[in-house]
C-alpha cells in the first residue's frame, strides 16, 4: 500500500497552485478560470473499453467515456489510465482524437477482486509515473481520480507532478456498510482509511448528488468548500422514447407482455433477488398475469455472485417463476434501448447507489422506474413523477407498486412521459459544464462552495 502523505490538503511541497480565500459572491466559481490542456483520468479497476454490466464494469465505465468524449470536444485532452488485464492489450489505445486509454501492467492478468487490487497499487503508480516521464514536463494540468483505489494512485501522481487532484468517490465505504445486503461482506478497514486520507488530501471532491456531498461532510468530515455536486448524465442521442410494441416484438415477446426489467451487475448489492421475489408476489396477487408476465435480468455476474453463479436461477426455481425469467448477458447501449422501451417498468432495488445511471437511461426511453429510496436514486428518480421510490426492500412493497402500474396503464404512461422530461435535464453536456467549473476553480486554487445538486 502507498504510504499516507502528511501534507495538508492542497499544501504539499510540489503543489503548483497557491491556495486562495473563499470566492466572493457573484459569478459561479471557476467559470472564468483557465481550461486544463490535458487531464490524467485514473480508473484503475475498470477500463472504459470494457462492456458495462459485468464484473466491475458499470456506470463508472460509462462516466469516464462520456466525460472524456465531451471534454475532447471542448479542446481538453484526456488520458485514461487503467490496469492491463490481458497480455494482448496494446499499451495505448486512441478511442478518438483527444481521448487515449493507457493500459498499465500491475499484478497478474485477468480479473482481480477489488480487495486484491490494493496490493498492486505501487506497481500501478510506478507505471503511471513512468508513462508521464516520457513526455515533456507539465504534460498534465490536473488529475481526476475515480473510485478510492484510483484516488490513491492519483494522489501520488498529482503530488509527484505538482498538479491538483480532483477526486470522485462514486461509492463510499461507510455508506455501503450502513446498508449491506444479506450475505454481503463489509468494506474493509483499509478502504475506510484510504477514503479518509483522500478526503483530507484531495484538492477537490466531486459528488454525484447532493446526498453524496452531505455524506462526505457528515461521515468523512470533508470541508464543504472543497466539495461540489456534479450529477452524471445520460446520452440523450442514444436513449430516447420509441414504440413499446415494436420493442417487445424485437425481443420476441407478445405485444401484451408485461416486462419487468433489471439492468446492471448481478450482485447482492444491486438486489436483483428483490425483483424475483416481487414477481412471485405479483403472481400471488393476480395469477392470471403468468400468461403475459416476463422478468428480464440483463447483466453479468459480479461481486460475491461470481462464486455463486446459480444463486438467482435456483431462487427463481424455488419461487416457481423460472419459466418467466429471461437471463440476458450484458448488452450494448443500442440493445439496452430496446429493453428499456419494451419494459413496463425498470426496477432498481439496490441497497446502495451513488447515482443510478440505469434509472435515468430508462426514464430517457420513456419507461418509469421503481427504485429503492437510497443514495442518489431520489435524484435520478422523481418520486411519483418519473417513477416510484420504495422505502426498504420488502418484495411485497415492490409488488404493490408494480401491480398498480400494470393495472393502470395511463399512470404508467404519465410517469414515462415525465421521465423523459426529467432525464432531459441530466445530460452529459451539463455534467461536463459542471466539471469544467470545478477544474478551472481548482487550477487557480479557489475554494468552491458546496453545490446544491439537482
Amino acid at each position: 500500500m502507498v504510504a499516507d502523505s502528511l501534507d495538508a490538503p492542497g499544501t504539499g511541497p510540489a503543489r503548483r497552485f497557491a491556495a486562495a480565500e473563499p470566492a466572493p459572491a457573484g459569478p459561479r466559481p471557476g467559470r472564468d478560470g483557465p481550461l486544463p490542456r490535458r487531464i490524467a483520468s485514473i480508473s484503475l479497476h475498470t477500463s472504459p473499453l470494457e462492456q458495462p454490466g459485468s464484473g466491475d464494469a458499470g456506470g463508472l465505465n460509462v462516466y469516464t467515456v462520456e466525460v472524456a468524449k465531451r471534454l475532447a470536444a471542448r479542446g481538453v485532452a484526456t488520458d485514461v489510465f487503467t490496469r492491463a488485464t490481458r497480455p494482448d492489450q496494446p499499451p495505448v489505445v486512441e478511442m478518438l482524437p483527444g481521448v487515449t486509454v493507457r493500459h498499465i501492467p500491475a499484478g497478474p492478468y485477468g480479473s482481480l477482486d477489488k480487495s486484491a487490487l490494493a496490493h498492486y497499487l505501487c506497481p500501478f503508480i510506478f507505471g503511471v509515473l513512468q508513462t508521464e516521464a516520457r513526455n515533456e514536463p507539465d504534460h498534465y494540468d490536473l488529475v481526476h481520480g475515480h473510485y478510492w483505489l484510483s484516488g490513491r494512485a492519483g494522489l501520488a501522481a498529482a503530488q509527484r507532478w505538482g498538479v491538483p487532484l480532483v477526486q470522485s468517490m462514486h461509492t463510499l465505504a461507510k455508506v455501503k456498510n450502513l446498508a449491506l445486503a444479506q450475505g454481503d461482506a463489509a468494506e474493509p478497514e483499509y478502504r475506510l482509511r484510504g477514503e479518509d486520507h483522500l478526503v483530507r488530501n484531495a484538492d477537490h471532491l466531486v459528488a454525484n448528488t447532493a446526498v453524496e456531498a452531505d455524506q462526505l461532510v457528515e461521515h468523512y468530515g470533508a470541508d464543504p468548500f472543497r466539495v461540489s455536486t456534479v450529477p452524471p448524465g445520460v446520452d440523450l442521442d442514444v436513449f430516447s422514447p420509441g414504440s413499446r410494441r415494436a420493442a417487445l416484438r424485437s425481443l420476441g415477446l407478445a405485444e401484451d407482455t408485461e416486462l419487468l426489467l433489471f439492468v446492471g451487475r448481478v450482485q447482492r448489492l444491486k438486489a436483483p433477488d428483490v425483483l424475483l421475489r416481487s414477481a412471485a408476489a405479483l403472481l400471488e396477487r393476480e395469477p392470471s398475469l403468468r400468461e403475459r408476465l416476463v422478468v428480464a435480468v440483463v447483466g453479468g455476474l459480479s461481486g460475491s455472485d461470481l462464486t455463486q453463479p446459480r444463486r438467482l436461477a435456483e431462487l427463481a426455481r424455488s419461487l416457481g417463476i423460472a419459466d418467466i425469467v429471461r437471463w440476458e448477458p450484458p448488452r450494448s447501449r443500442a440493445e439496452l434501448v430496446t429493453f428499456y422501451r419494451a419494459a413496463t417498468a425498470t426496477v432498481v432495488p439496490s441497497y446502495s447507489e451513488s447515482f443510478g445511471l440505469v434509472a435515468v437511461e430508462s426514464e430517457a426511453c420513456g419507461t418509469p422506474v421503481v427504485a429503492a429510496r437510497v443514495g442518489g436514486l431520489p435524484t435520478a428518480v422523481r418520486d411519483n413523477v418519473s417513477g416510484v421510490l420504495v422505502d426498504g426492500h420488502d418484495p411485497a412493497d415492490y409488488a404493490r407498486v408494480l401491480h398498480r402500474l400494470i393495472r393502470e396503464p395511463a399512470r404508467r404512461d404519465a410517469l414515462g412521459a415525465a421521465g423523459v422530461a426529467h432525464a432531459a435535464g441530466l445530460s452529459w453536456d451539463a455534467t461536463v459544464d459542471g466539471l469544467l467549473d470545478v477544474y478551472r476553480g481548482t487550477l487557480v486554487g479557489e475554494r468552491l462552495p458546496l453545490a446544491s445538486g439537482q
